[in-house]
């Protein structure tokens, strides 16, 4: 059994839709602003401005889901899943880009739903930013890359007949892409700041868009590619080892809490 937590209704979608394009917007501003623009001439400027309204609109999209029905024992299971989201992720900091937490983002977005997962995959990062002392510019597209990751999970096709190992190889696959993709979007957010170094992967705000396409990719290929597939493995790993069982808890929890259940008070 899957379970909506958090319904999306027009609001909500909307908010998502406007976060996430100016996200895309925020993160791709290289390749889409011209050469010797007033943009590319603040290049080290840019990545602050971008994260600091992009922190207010990922608050805005939590504060309008929260009112499509957030209810207390929702607010419950974020809190016990955020937190645990938060403590398994610098359990292999520093060690090839082994992240636990990453697996969770995905189960708990496949069972939860969409929306859940979008609200959990921020506010974990938020949490875990907090815990490590990892609070910088980057934050807001940690955050925004952990909440399109685990929403993109509860959109993933047969969510209420799908089981066993059929489901986990599509969760494993999913999470070993995605890995990929969450390490390209934070890659993004942060090679702006090498603009004016002396090297040939950094960003030229004079060059143009294919010569720095290829200075971004030669950037991932030096500084992520060991992180991202160290991630993604331990995805898959964990997705095939701890996944059933993470699975059946999470079914279990949504099913005892029934949070899809009108509550009502008897009369005395």
């Amino acid at each position: 059994m899957n379970v909506n937590v958090i319904h999306l209704g027009p609001r909500s979608i909307a908010a998502l839709v406007l976060v996430s394009a100016v996200g895309v917007a925020a993160l791709g501003w290289p390749f889409l602003a011209p050469p010797r623009s007033q943009l590319t001439a603040h290049a080290t400027d840019a990545p602050w401005l971008f994260a600091g309204l992009l922190i207010l609109l990922v608050v805005v999209v939590a504060a309008t889901i929260s009112e499509s029905g957030l209810g207390p024992k929702a607010v419950a299971m974020l809190g016990v899943l955020a937190a645990t989201g938060a403590a398994l992720r610098p359990l292999g900091a520093g060690t090839a880009g082994i992240e636990p937490m990453f697996f969770l983002m995905v189960l708990s977005g496949r069972v939860l739903g969409p929306g859940f997962g979008f609200t959990l995959g921020g506010v974990s990062m938020f949490a875990s930013a907090l815990l490590t002392g990892g609070v910088g510019p980057w934050m807001p597209f940690q955050m925004l890359a952990m909440g399109w990751f685990a929403m993109g999970a509860g959109l993933l096709p047969g969510a209420r007949r799908l089981r066993g190992r059929t489901e986990l190889v599509l969760l494993a696959v999913y999470g070993f892409l995605a890995a990929f993709a969450y390490g390209t979007i934070t890659n993004l957010a942060g090679w702006p700041f090498l603009s004016g170094t002396a090297s040939n992967i950094a960003f030229q705000p004079d060059d143009s868009v294919p010569g720095n396409l290829a200075r971004f990719f030669l950037y991932c290929v030096a500084t992520s590619l060991g992180w991202d597939l160290g991630r993604a493995l331990c995805t898959v790993v964990l997705t095939f080892t701890l996944g059933p069982a993470v699975l059946r808890a999470l079914r279990r929890a949504t099913r005892r809490a029934a949070f899809e259940s009108a509550v009502t008070f008897e009369p005395r």
